[in-house]
């Protein structure tokens, strides 16, 4: 809004110049989020505590202690993180850009599919929320959705390039999936909220690795969406990609305020409402930038928790032997007696490692 309204005057003055920087518009969505969720958070924790009653419902099956530990915490603290990130992105961002609505969009459907989840859960005091095939049905839309725009504002070129995947480690090298492009797309985003979603299970474990992941895709976005950076590097240039870091700097500072009221003890959780649609938000901007497998590689702490449940459910129902004591894998550890903050701390400690690890395939072409 800001954007579009003050740099009209960039000519007569000079200040509103700043603002057709992107880096300038970046930090100041990640400063204005973070503010928005320093001021908006104790009250809205407040108010989800005081409409909520029990909380968010435990699972009885858990480690030992989870149920006295984290009873009563509040949950559907994802509202305090979309509410910041919408409103600053809607603040500093250029709202023209199909780019950036595409992956906004995304984010909040996938935000109120998490959102009715959640109330069912604390209305019904029953973990296991409403059903997850209609829910993965409801991603699968979304996501189709958002695939079929991105094909349509990426550059139509004669070798496909609208429909084809980068590939890590070769320059300026793409596989032309053709029809397969939207369902390999949907695979990515769905795969990426679910993947979030079974990380969001201790406190603080996945809100800094959605903050790594996504410092490291706006960076891969603004390089993508310049053509020296990108021509140099030999990566795909998507025009006017670079827009999005607009909304990953919200994500960001909305993340780090909530980080403040999540961090061991919590006094919220995200719940569903924000591990879906941060989730979605990493998946939707991996695909507008052809990064999905780097997205893999630097997100690779989701993928873990996300095979590991996988696995066990797999090796459960055809050997009926559990190779985890408890899935998603952080529960594992916990079984194992580890404290929970030795769990999140190592586990923000290999997301950091894999994020520069992924960073590092933008230079090894």
């Amino acid at each position: 809004m800001l954007y579009e309204l003050l740099t009209r005057y960039a000519d007569d003055y000079q200040i509103f110049n700043l603002l057709n920087y992107i880096t300038f518009r970046v930090g100041a969505a990640l400063m204005t989020s973070l503010l928005i969720a320093f001021i908006l958070g104790p009250r809205m924790i407040n108010m989800l505590r005081a409409r909520q009653g029990k909380g968010q419902p435990i699972r009885e099956d858990g480690p030992e202690g989870h149920i006295i530990k984290k009873a009563g915490t509040p949950t559907m603290g994802g509202l305090l993180i979309l509410l910041s990130v919408m409103l600053s992105t809607l603040l500093w961002a250029d709202l023209s850009n199909p780019f950036l609505w595409t992956v906004m969009l995304v984010t909040g459907g996938y935000g109120l599919i998490g959102f009715y989840d959640d109330y069912l859960k604390v209305s019904r005091q029953n973990p296991k929320g409403f059903s997850g095939k209609i829910k993965l049905v409801l991603e699968f839309g979304i996501a189709a959705a958002a695939c079929f725009v991105l094909t349509s504002v990426f550059p139509q070129t004669p070798d496909g390039f609208e429909t084809g995947l980068a590939i890590p480690l070769l320059k300026n090298f793409t596989i032309n999936l053709g029809i397969f492009f939207i369902p390999f797309g949907c695979f990515v985003i769905v795969g990426a909220s679910n993947a979030v979603n079974l990380t969001d299970g201790l406190d603080g474990l996945a809100i800094v690795p959605v903050m790594i992941a996504a410092m490291s895709l706006a960076f891969i976005a603004y390089i993508v969406g310049n053509s020296i950076f990108s021509g140099y590097l030999g990566v795909p240039y998507v025009p006017g990609s670079a827009e999005i870091c607009i909304f990953l700097g919200a994500i960001i500072g909305a993340s780090l305020g909530f980080l403040w009221y999540n961090a061991p003890p919590a006094m919220v959780f995200m719940g569903d409402t924000g591990s879906l649609a941060l989730g979605g938000a990493l998946g939707t901007t991996a695909v507008a930038i052809k990064h999905e497998i780097v997205l893999a590689i630097i997100g690779g702490l989701f993928v873990l928790e996300a095979v590991s449940v996988i696995v066990q459910v797999a090796s459960f129902k055809l050997t009926g032997k559990r190779v985890f004591r408890m899935a998603p894998i952080h529960h594992h550890y916990e079984k194992k007696g580890w404290a929970e903050p030795t769990i999140v701390i190592r586990f923000w400690i290999i997301a950091i490692v894999l994020a520069l690890i992924g960073l590092s395939t933008l230079k090894l072409r």
